[in-house]
């Protein structure tokens, strides 16, 4: 039986914890393969950032470090606190040692590389932390487009719902995809996503317009996004010279009017794949990029998949259900 241990901490965030934690029980009851762990530094009531408190089951001087298959540690606010345990971080670092995985949701990537388990890899976390986690370990390769990543034995992953997807592949590294798929079904996860997948949809990457003219440039985007949305066509929305509306837009969305096109056209093409069979020469016309190889190439850029591995993935995930 595979032992996950899970680290948590005052002021981690509870989703970190329970949805991968979930995950792992729920592949049990198929496999009979796992046995959970929640650590902390001591046992009993540990309070979550939210206020949730979580119990611990065990404290770390009576919590045998080694022989343990997957390290889980959480994120969370009060992880730049818990950095700073040298307890903490010692056991982590000697658990992590001899794990045959080591991993972290959102933040708590910030604990193994104080740790010294990270050092030299690539790795992600929460966007909100990127520039935080490059600062501090120059060490490191941060990239904070996916929502996980895989380097040798070492997981990480974006910010909380984003464990579950990394469980979940954890849990198909070790029994198929059948069984991932198994446990996606009973916690009515629409789809087991890809760690290459992007953390940035359109309405989490982007900002929000400040003024009038921006948002009715933005709402013609999103109604229909693969209409012709020239720079001219767009200032001509907003009622703005073509110089005016590049400049004003970029300026209130961090991104420039084509590549916000581009995004939009991108998230239209991900749910055209995952809800039907439309060839995908004919989706790309009508998402506006014109060709089925244009669609590809920008598909690959900002996902990390091909379309047609895309829709693979809700495909098998159908033939399951």
């Amino acid at each position: 039986m595979r032992r996950i241990v899970f680290v948590i901490f005052e002021g981690f965030q509870p989703l970190d914890l329970v949805g991968p934690h979930e995950v792992f029980q729920h592949a049990h009851l198929l496999t009979g393969g796992y046995a959970c762990q929640v650590v902390a530094s001591a046992a009993g009531a540990v309070r979550s950032c939210s206020a949730l408190p979580v119990h611990a089951g065990h404290g770390l001087g009576d919590l045998d470090p080694g022989g343990i298959d997957t390290l889980v540690v959480a994120g969370g606010t009060g992880v730049d606190e818990a950095c700073r345990d040298p307890a903490l971080v010692g056991w982590i670092g000697a658990a992590g040692a001899g794990a045959r995985r080591v991993t972290s949701v959102c933040s708590g990537v910030f604990l193994l590389a104080a740790a010294g388990l990270v050092d030299g890899r690539r790795v992600t976390t929460h966007w909100a932390r990127e520039g935080q986690l490059t600062r501090e370990h120059p060490e490191l390769t941060v990239d904070c487009d996916p929502i996980f990543i895989r380097d040798g034995r070492v997981w990480t992953s974006a910010g909380v719902t984003a464990g579950m997807d990394l469980a979940l592949a954890l849990v198909e590294d070790d029994h198929g995809r059948h069984i991932a798929h198994a446990v996606a079904q009973e916690l009515v996860l629409f789809l087991r996503r890809p760690g290459s997948q992007s953390q940035f949809s359109v309405p989490l990457w982007s900002a929000q317009p400040a003024t009038d003219p921006i948002r009715a440039v933005v709402a013609a985007i999103q109604a229909d996004p693969g209409a012709r949305h020239t720079i001219a066509d767009l200032a001509a929305e907003a009622g703005l010279s073509p110089r005016h509306l590049q400049r004003r837009f970029t300026a209130e969305l961090d991104v420039p009017p084509a590549a916000y096109v581009e995004r939009a056209r991108i998230e239209a093409a991900r749910r055209a794949l995952a809800e039907g069979d439309e060839p995908v020469d004919a989706l790309a016309r009508r998402c506006g990029f014109g060709t089925a190889e244009t669609l590809r190439r920008a598909f690959h850029r900002l996902v990390g998949v091909s379309p047609s591995d895309y829709r693979d993935r809700f495909r098998s995930m159908k033939e399951h259900a």
